[in-house]
């Protein structure tokens, strides 16, 4: 496929700036794949499609100030953090082109880092003289909210770029689609008899990197770190033993549950890197349904939930149809879109 195919016209408008509140009160399009049907519903409303003995995962990865700024002599730098990799830094160094291997950059408190490498991707590894928690420390005391570019104002409280349920530190943009729970709503969930369990993936370049390739098949995808542990192996064959089903909350939960089972061979723990790019004909081994947000066009993402409602019809190429029908529906219909916009069941 093209990656032409997944492009979609969005008026900046459409474009949310800032989270609701309560969080889940934002809009839910409910989308039936087999039934080729839309429902608009406000995300409260989800427990109706949740039954008991059901189980939705969700992404526990927390995020941290990533965008530091800079300096070498008189020039001034951003310096959007990654991840650590092997006692060094993944970056994205601005301007790049102005830095060479064996350069010092000097941060805040004047702690300064060593350009070690850069990479043909645009990925710079810098070293650190402390470890990386003090690293990640250091990053949420003198950072800025790692809000993408299409926000046009990082929010002034940074609980409202984390979901309810983050823990583990690493990520540098958030996983959005668990913006809309709330500690209510996961009450109600749990009180209807549906466990929720986690898994973790750092959200990295890989899942925000644009699409550069004509053919979707020659794009490459960065690798992103996640672990899916046996507690939650162990959930997701007792559910699917007795008949529930298994709900992904985001594209990054989705991508760690399938990776979990395509790199092993079965669905088992694993606890490393992954560089899956989920894609229209591929199949689905452990979810069922999938909670989500409006993606990108031309996106992985809306790949993914294009790839997601393929695998539930029948018809060549009749879930990118689909997809597309209901974000134009959606944005008739004044939904919001992106990180801090409205979501979308897909069942």
């Amino acid at each position: 496929m093209l990656t032409k195919d997944f492009r979609y016209d969005l008026p900046r408008q459409s474009i949310a700036q800032s989270p609701v509140t309560p969080r889940d009160s934002s809009k839910l399009l409910v989308l039936d794949c087999k039934k080729q049907q839309m429902d608009d519903k406000i995300f409260t409303d989800i427990v109706d499609y949740l039954n008991p003995g059901d189980l939705i995962v969700v992404n526990d990865s927390k995020v941290f100030k990533a965008r530091l700024r800079a300096k070498k002599g008189e020039s001034l730098f951003e310096i959007f953090l990654l991840r650590p990799v092997d006692g060094l830094w993944s970056c994205l160094a601005k301007p790049g082109k102005k830095l060479k291997i064996g350069d010092t950059i000097k941060f805040a408190d004047d702690l300064e880092a060593k350009i070690e490498q850069k990479n043909i991707d645009g990925t710079v590894l810098i070293k650190f003289p402390i470890n990386d928690d003090s690293v990640f420390n250091f990053a949420n005391e003198h950072g800025e909210v790692p809000t993408p570019p299409y926000v046009d104002k990082a929010p002034a409280d940074f609980a409202d770029y984390q979901t309810i349920y983050a823990e583990k530190t690493g990520s540098a943009a958030a996983p959005t689609a668990g913006f809309h729970f709330t500690e209510d709503l996961i009450n109600k969930i749990k009180n209807k008899g549906i466990q929720i369990t986690h898994v973790t993936l750092h959200v990295g370049l890989g899942t925000f990197r644009p699409v550069m390739t004509e053919n979707i098949e020659d794009h490459d995808m960065h690798e992103e770190w996640i672990e899916v542990t046996q507690e939650t192996i162990d959930l997701i064959k007792e559910t699917k033993l007795h008949g529930g089903s298994v709900i992904a909350v985001g594209t990054t939960s989705v991508r760690s549950l399938e990776s979990a089972a395509r790199i092993v061979g079965t669905l088992k723990p694993y606890c490393g890197f992954t560089k899956l790019f989920i894609k229209p004909g591929d199949d689905f081994m452990v979810i069922d349904a999938m909670i989500t947000n409006f993606h990108l066009p031309e996106s992985t993402l809306i790949m993914l939930v294009s790839a997601f409602a393929q695998s539930k019809m029948n018809e060549p190429d009749a879930g990118r149809k689909f997809i597309l029908q209901a974000y134009e529906h959606a944005i008739k219909l004044g939904y919001r879109f992106y990180s801090f916009g409205d979501a979308m069941l897909i069942i």
